[in-house]
């Protein structure tokens, strides 16, 4: 059993989507520990950790839930308020991978063309331009902004190939946002979120959302797409050597379409995180 650092366990987690606790008892793994769901005698969702009763929210169709005391609240997304948005939960998926893994994964556009072929990214549009990298909220999250990629299909709505406007959000270790155009709307931007359950230092699942102005797709439409896309990530996460994340670059030499991926790595080491990391 691997011990969590201090950073990783002061966050909230999700660990199921609610449409999915519809049996009286549910159990999962979160940071090497097992977690009992349940309801009360109110029918409001209840977390177990042996005997000790965990802190439980419901956000974005997902359960959540810490193993500590959360410094900060779970990732606000304002777009999630707007009347016209769709919610998209797109269910949870098994990863034999650190969650960090997974999350660097989803701030990188390099892979497009590659692994998303004719979806996310093709050739010979393979170059990733310069785009710039900040901190926000005193250091609590990592921006990407300025980025631009061409993609044949850049969502299920899209009827050919645009360039695409990203903006890239690490809100927590375990938790990411991307901002991209959206094609029924080009005013205004799709929101992709990318909540990750570190149930082992290198197992975890992934929790995907959107949050999208579209209102002629199927939900099921919309869910298969999405799925489709991070199945195909995972079959690169799980062939990642090793499985978890080196945060010294003597491992792992990157290149200039890598920015997010080292400033990513920095701030972890910076924050103490440990939990799915290689030193």
């Amino acid at each position: 059993m691997t011990s969590p650092d201090p950073e990783t366990l002061s966050h909230w987690y999700p660990v199921a989507m609610v449409g999915d606790l519809t049996s009286a008892t549910f159990q999962t793994m979160l940071l090497d520990r097992l977690i009992d769901i349940s309801r009360d005698e109110n029918n409001a969702f209840q977390a177990l950790c042996g005997n000790r009763t965990l802190l439980v929210q419901e956000r974005y169709g997902y359960l959540w839930t810490s193993l500590g005391e959360p410094v900060r609240d779970i990732p606000a997304i304002p777009e999630a308020t707007e009347a016209d948005r769709r919610l998209v939960c797109c269910g949870s998926i098994a990863v034999h991978s650190s969650g960090l893994r997974v999350v660097e994964n989803f701030l990188d556009m390099a892979h497009f063309p590659f692994v998303h072929t004719n979806i996310l990214g093709a050739e010979p549009e393979t170059e990733v331009r310069r785009y710039q990298i900040e901190t926000r909220e005193d250091g609590a999250e990592i921006w990407a902004t300025d980025c631009t990629f061409f993609q044949p299909q850049a969502a299920l709505s899209a009827s050919g190939g645009i360039l695409t406007d990203y903006t890239y959000r690490v809100a927590a270790p375990f938790s990411t946002l991307l901002y991209k155009t959206c094609p029924a709307s080009p005013e205004r931007q799709d929101v992709i979120a990318l909540f990750v359950q570190p149930m082992t230092a290198t197992r975890s699942r992934a929790h995907p959302v959107m949050f999208l102005i579209d209102d002629s797709s199927s939900l099921g439409g919309l869910v298969e797409f999405q799925q489709f896309i991070f199945l195909q990530d995972r079959i690169i996460l799980e062939n990642q050597r090793p499985r978890l994340m080196p945060l010294d670059g003597k491992y792992e030499i990157p290149t200039m379409a890598d920015r997010s991926s080292v400033a990513y790595r920095r701030w972890l080491k910076g924050k103490g995180v440990t939990y799915g990391a290689l030193s």
